[in-house]
């Protein structure tokens, strides 16, 4: 299992999500967002807007999402 924090996939804060795949891992990460989207915290929605931003270039997207799992696939198991 390895663990990523929501400021490492993004965001703002240390919530910590621990998954044995990169893809469990932005599940966690997803639903985390919405919950912060749905209580109004205004740092996420900040974060969120940027990500927003961000994904409107595929290519971009694409990249960073390789460079995120990157980073999980470099980090020890736990």
């Amino acid at each position: 299992m390895k663990t990523m924090t929501c400021k490492q996939l993004g965001g703002v804060c240390d919530e910590a999500f621990h998954a044995d795949t990169f893809e469990e891992l932005a599940e966690q990460s997803r639903k985390h967002a919405m919950e912060m989207f749905k209580i109004g915290d205004e740092a996420h929605l900040k974060a969120m807007q940027r990500m927003q931003e961000f994904m409107e270039n595929p290519d971009a997207m694409k990249q960073w999402m390789a460079e995120k799992k990157k980073e999980f696939e470099a980090l020890p198991l736990k």
